[in-house]
């Protein structure tokens, strides 16, 4: 009786705990069903995803191009999309996300270069008994302007002569003045202006070492059209050989510097009240046109030299003590020119100053090893790019569009990630230090405002990599780089807008 009353029992806790298992188990049916379908839905997205940028990269016009496009997930780090996403193909101007990130990293956003008035003489009533050296560190921002208000501010001091050489020292940076790749016949061009510690820049576009050439529909007493430099230099020799047209005629000018030399041949023709011509145009040694302006300068502010007085190249005295100086914008500031307009001259000067800060030295090879460096502290894969410059202009930069991606993806989890991130141009945004090369891309919702990435071109290759934000705000990160295609850069562009546009307008359930 006992027995089969603990069997009752027994029996009966085993049916309560039945009873309370099949719940859960139900509960567990249903919680697995649904992880299921979350599972699914996801994968559903990822295939939405990759479905139209398969479709996308199927346009004829990347026939026999090499398209590598990848994207990934801002905040996971996931990769949602990629097409050739290991492939090493040549960046551009998106090389240029690696010097500035290299460049916030090492020299920080309040990084300031600065230009110096030193002398190794004397004062004594209003001449100055020595040589007055003019110091450049790199600024790729001074102006004519700069040069005057340290000419006034010696004058100041009470110095009205000189009795002495005035001497341009960049010796700050080593006398490489064009990267190793850049193709001779970029070079009378601004893209492709030569580097020195010690430049100008025309206007606060900041083309360093270049000089704008104006063509006006003026008439000189030949029939030629009227030519004007900025700044106004003896430096360079225009040769003019443009001619006056009926207002109702071709207007058809070119603006080129014999390369090697310092003449800029303007021709062609020009019709009676057309608009005028503009052109930045690089000038051969730089140091020497800054040497130029910074003694016709002081001459304007009444300050002369004496004697046998010469303008030299030369070193400063380490005893010189400054009379003057002038300091850039910080950096902060200066990537906006640098990232917005895609100015590689910004990008050369950053690369040698990295390396003259890190490694002692200001050249090309020391300033690549430290953005290497850098890139390799951002988790990128160094081995698998070629660095060559610090522009893009390089047709021998090679970096996969992954490793892109992750320079991205590391970069928001810096202190300088606001700075960086402003500097990149903003789709269909007007303001030409906002949208900079985006400005007249994408000018619809949902990319407008929302696509904020940087450009890059070269013959046959065009690139955009940068953010952007989904319609259910989801953040992505994306690198497009195509190369050897051949015919219209327009399609090659409207391809990137497209798929820009694309993940703008995309919804993840």
């Amino acid at each position: 009786m006992v027995w089969r009353s603990y069997k009752k029992v027994g029996l009966f806790i085993i049916i309560i705990i039945a009873l309370a298992i099949i719940p859960i188990a139900s509960q567990g049916e249903l919680l697995f069903t649904k992880v299921s379908n979350a599972t699914d839905e996801t994968e559903a997205d990822a295939a939405s995803l990759e479905e139209k940028l398969t479709d996308i990269l199927t346009n004829e016009q990347l026939n026999g191009a090499t398209a590598a496009v990848s994207v990934m997930h801002a905040k996971t780090g996931d990769i949602l999309f990629s097409q050739n996403g290991g492939s090493r193909l040549h960046p551009a101007s998106n090389m240029k996300i690696l010097t500035a990130a290299a460049a916030l990293e090492t020299l920080g956003e309040n990084y300031q270069f600065a230009t110096e008035v030193r002398t190794d003489g004397k004062v004594k009533g209003k001449m100055l008994h020595g040589n007055l050296y003019l110091k450049g560190n790199g600024d790729p921002t001074l102006l004519k302007s700069d040069l005057r208000q340290m000419a006034k501010e010696l004058k100041n001091q009470g110095i009205l002569k000189v009795k002495g050489d005035l001497i341009a020292d960049d010796t700050w940076y080593d006398d490489v003045r064009l990267s190793q790749d850049l193709n001779w016949s970029d070079e009378p061009f601004y893209t492709g202006a030569q580097v020195s510690a010690l430049t100008l820049s025309p206007n606060d576009d900041y083309d360093a070492g270049t000089v704008i050439v104006e063509v006006l529909p003026q008439t000189t007493k030949k029939r030629k059209a009227v030519v004007q430099v900025t700044p106004e230099t003896d430096y360079v020799e225009i040769v003019n050989h443009t001619q006056i047209v009926a207002a109702d005629g071709t207007k058809d000018i070119s603006i080129e510097r014999e390369h090697g030399t310092n003449r800029i041949i303007v021709e062609g023709t020009m019709p009676e009240k057309a608009a005028k011509v503009r052109s930045w145009v690089s000038v051969w040694e730089p140091t020497g046109y800054v040497l130029n302006v910074f003694q016709q300068t002081l001459q304007e502010e009444g300050i002369a030299f004496i004697g046998k007085s010469k303008a030299l190249f030369g070193k400063t005295p380490a005893k010189a003590r400054m009379l003057t100086s002038k300091k850039s914008m910080p950096l902060k500031d200066l990537l906006i020119p640098f990232m917005k307009l895609s100015n590689n001259g910004h990008g050369e000067v950053l690369t040698k100053e990295m390396g003259k800060v890190v490694h002692g030295e200001g050249s090309w090879g020391k300033g690549i090893k430290v953005i290497e460096q850098v890139m390799d502290d951002l988790d990128a894969d160094t081995d698998t790019m070629l660095l060559r410059d610090g522009s893009g202009m390089s047709h021998k930069n090679m970096i996969p569009s992954e490793e892109l991606l992750q320079v991205l993806y590391q970069a928001q989890k810096q202190d300088w990630f606001p700075v960086f991130q402003n500097s990149l141009p903003v789709a269909g945004e007007p303001e030409r230090l906002v949208g900079g090369t985006l400005r007249d891309r994408m000018k619809e919702k949902p990319a407008k405002g929302n696509v904020i990435a940087k450009t890059g071109s070269l013959t046959g290759v065009s690139t955009l990599s940068g953010y952007v934000t989904t319609q259910n705000q989801e953040p992505l990160i994306f690198s497009i780089i195509i190369n050897n295609y051949i015919g219209s850069d327009e399609g090659i562009i409207k391809i990137e807008d497209q798929i820009a546009t694309m993940l703008a307008a995309h919804q993840f359930k």
